[in-house]
C-alpha cells in the first residue's frame, strides 16, 4: 500500500476521534491534533492547517474532517497545481539570466 494512502487512512481515523463529543477530551485533543497535523503535513500549509485543527478542535467545529481535508489539498489539489506549472529546468533558468546580461 502507497504511503499516502496510509496516511489518507490515519486522518480520516484521527478525523473521527476529534468528532467524538465528548468536552475534556477536545481540551486535550485540540494542541494534540495540532501537532500531529504539522508533523504529517510539512512546511508552510502544515503549520497552517495545524493552527486550523487546533482552533477547530477547541471551538465547537467538530464536524470539519481537517485531516482529511488537508490530505485532499496535499495530494489532489496541490498536485494538479504543480502539474499545471512546470518546475524549470537549470536550461530555462540559464537563458533567463543570459538574456539580461547587457551586452557590450
Amino acid at each position: 500500500m502507497h504511503k499516502k494512502y496510509k496516511k489518507l487512512g490515519l486522518s480520516i481515523i484521527l478525523d473521527i476521534i476529534g468528532i467524538i463529543p465528548i468536552p475534556f477530551l477536545d481540551l486535550a485533543w485540540a494542541p494534540l491534533s495540532g501537532y500531529i497535523m504539522t508533523k504529517l503535513y510539512k512546511g508552510r500549509t502544515g503549520k497552517i492547517a495545524g493552527t486550523i485543527s487546533f482552533l477547530e478542535e477547541i471551538l465547537p467545529l467538530d464536524i470539519i474532517p481537517t485531516f482529511t481535508i488537508m490530505w485532499i489539498y496535499t495530494y489532489l489539489i496541490q498536485k494538479e497545481d504543480q502539474q499545471e506549472r512546470p518546475e524549470k529546468t537549470i536550461t530555462d533558468i540559464d537563458i533567463l539570466i543570459t538574456n539580461r546580461i547587457p551586452k557590450n
